[in-house]
Parts: structure tokens; C-alpha cells; sequence
């Protein structure tokens, strides 16, 4: 049971600097494309998330978990840090590693982006670079899974690294989330079952969920299955999770839980003119959701804000930097409506 003198959230995980390169055609192998333009901004779970409820404007304590490299990439994620108000104190440095980071392409007429990712620090982080003695926070959110190398190792006990650490989390009284990973493997039903028993909250994409379950997701034209996608949610809560799966697809989102309650909730009708990428979306819908929970919302308020701020990080290249205030973030659903499911 989570105490109710808890406040705040914890985020752990991936920590990464993207080098987001704005392209005009995806190549084939052995053919060109052109930059068009480059930047540079925050990436991976905790940074994205972290850093989206502060641009939301709740007055949230904030923490963050994990390992950067001795290197320049370190210093800026930790000077971003020091200006959004993050408290940094489990964040640690490792000499002679680079901090992870991703060269992101992403194709101008489209938004699509693809990821080249160097693991780096992140591949080190550990079950005991996580001390919930020192924190009060009220949820704890790990992501992702298929990309922590340490964590994601199952041990002799049927355990994997992450699966410990988020049980560790449940007994200091927290409420727990998780988000995993898009990659092409097979590792799905063997990572990631593990650690759905310590899971309250779990957001997956439509393509995980396909890939944990086995469930058709998508018809022949690509459109989402709704019915599916329930069908889906169902299967991974007898799995073990907790309370809540959520799983968002592109034009929106839906949620089940352990008592069959179910909401649907579409994407905002965001005009094409104004969306400039994709990267981080999925986060940002995360950090929507978790901070309506963390106010004691209920799931279907929680589930709007998720897709608006979502929307918010549509309208420019980098993850979090048109993140909007909440509220802000829900009148531009008044403004542009929403998505028919």
C-alpha cells in the first residue's frame, strides 16, 4: 500500500541526449539522403518524462536515477537537469564511459523517425544504483525495458534486474510504472514477464503489446484493432500487471484494469502544418498520464492529459521543448477536437 505522506516522482532508467537530424527521404541502404537541419535535446524514459511534467507546470518534486559517462554529453544532461529543478543526487558519473545518446533521423514530410542508438552508460546501470531509502516520492517509473543490458539479465531466481528493482520500489510504499522499448527481437515474452508483477502501471505501444501478447494489433491498411487491443491489455494484466495497462497507438489510446473497467481515449486532430516530429510522443503521453495519477485524477481525466501534452511535443523535432503548461495543453484539444475511434 503506497503512504500517503508520499509525494512526487522518481524516474530511472535511460538517460540519453538525442542529435536529431531532420532528413528528406529515408534512404535505401548504399543511397543519400539530405540534412535539412540538426539540434540537439533530451532523450530516454526519465529524462523525457521529468522533463515534461516541469514544462507542464506542476509543482511536482522531481528525481532522477541513473548512470552518465565522464564526458561532455554528461555535463549537458546534468546542467538540463540543474535548470528544470530535477533532484540529481542518484545520478552517477562513470569514468572512461560515454553517456549514452541516439542520432534520431527523422523525415521532414512525415514526422517517421528512426533510431541509431550507442547504449553506453545506460548498458552499466545496476540494481543497486537505486536507493528508495532516500526518496519520498510517490511513483517510481522505469524505462525502458530492452534497453537497461544489466537490468533487463534474468538471474537463477526467475528474476530479471529490473523485475528486482521495481519490487524494491513496491515494499518503500511506492505506486510503480514501466515503458519498454521498441526493437526488433524476439525478447518480449522472455524480459519482459518477469517484472509485470511490480507493475501498477504499464504503458506499451501497439507494436510491444503485439510483440508481449501475440495479438494482432494492426489490419492489412495499418489501422488499430480495438477490440484487439483490449483483448491485448486483458492478457498482459493476467500476466501480473497491477492496476493499469495502457496502450497508445496513433490516433489515440486505451486503457483496461484488474476490474475490466475500460476507456478509450482518440488523439487531438493536430493539422499537419504544425507537427515537426515524433520523437519522444510516447513519453510525453506518459508523463501526462503520471502526473494526472500522482494528482489524484482519475484514469480518464489522466488518459486526455497524456494524449494532449502528447500532442504539445508533436510541434517541434525534440522530444519535450513544446511541451505546453496543463492547462494549455487541454484547451488545444478544445481547439482542434479529437480523433473518431
Amino acid at each position: 500500500m503506497v503512504k500517503s505522506n508520499r509525494i512526487g516522482i522518481l524516474a530511472g532508467g535511460n538517460w540519453i541526449l538525442d542529435f536529431i537530424k531532420m532528413i528528406d527521404v529515408y534512404p535505401n541502404e548504399n543511397a543519400l539522403a539530405n540534412i535539412i537541419s540538426q539540434n540537439s535535446g533530451n532523450g530516454g524514459a526519465p529524462f523525457n518524462v521529468l522533463k515534461a511534467i516541469r514544462k507542464m507546470d506542476f509543482s511536482i518534486p522531481l528525481e532522477g536515477v541513473g548512470v552518465l559517462g565522464d564526458d561532455e554529453i554528461g555535463d549537458d544532461i546534468l546542467d538540463q537537469c540543474e535548470r528544470l529543478g530535477l533532484e540529481t543526487r542518484q545520478m552517477k558519473r562513470l569514468k572512461g564511459v560515454e553517456t549514452s545518446f541516439t542520432d534520431v533521423m527523422t523525415v521532414c514530410s512525415t514526422g517517421k523517425r528512426t533510431f541509431f542508438h550507442h547504449r553506453g552508460a545506460n548498458a552499466l546501470l545496476e540494481e543497486k544504483d537505486f536507493d528508495f531509502k532516500v526518496s519520498k516520492a510517490k511513483f517510481f517509473h522505469l524505462g525502458y525495458l530492452l534497453l537497461l543490458d544489466n537490468l533487463d539479465k534474468i538471474d537463477s531466481d526467475g528474476l530479471s534486474g529490473a523485475a528486482k528493482v521495481l519490487k524494491r520500489a513496491k515494499e518503500a510504499g511506492m505506486y510503480t510504472s514501466a515503458d519498454i522499448v521498441s526493437e526488433q527481437s524476439d525478447r518480449y515474452t522472455e524480459v519482459i514477464p518477469p517484472s509485470l508483477p511490480f507493475i501498477d502501471f504499464l504503458f506499451i505501444n501497439e507494436l510491444e503489446a503485439h510483440n508481449l501478447t501475440g495479438i494482432q494489433l494492426l489490419d492489412p491498411d495499418n489501422i488499430f484493432l480495438i477490440s484487439n487491443g483490449f483483448k491485448a491489455a486483458k492478457k498482459i494484466l493476467d500476466m501480473g500487471v497491477l492496476s493499469w495497462v495502457v496502450i497508445h497507438f496513433p490516433n489515440g489510446a486505451l486503457a483496461l484494469n484488474k476490474e475490466g473497467h475500460q476507456i478509450l481515449q482518440p488523439c487531438i486532430k493536430m493539422p499537419k502544418t504544425l507537427v515537426k516530429g515524433t520523437v519522444g510522443a510516447g513519453d510525453a503521453f506518459a508523463a501526462g498520464v503520471l502526473a494526472g495519477m500522482h494528482e489524484g485524477w482519475q484514469m480518464e481525466a489522466s488518459l486526455q492529459l497524456g494524449v494532449t501534452v502528447a500532442a504539445t511535443s508533436l510541434m517541434d523535432n525534440t522530444a519535450s521543448e513544446a511541451i505546453l503548461p496543463w492547462m494549455e495543453c487541454l484547451q488545444l484539444g478544445n481547439k482542434f477536437g479529437y480523433r473518431k475511434l
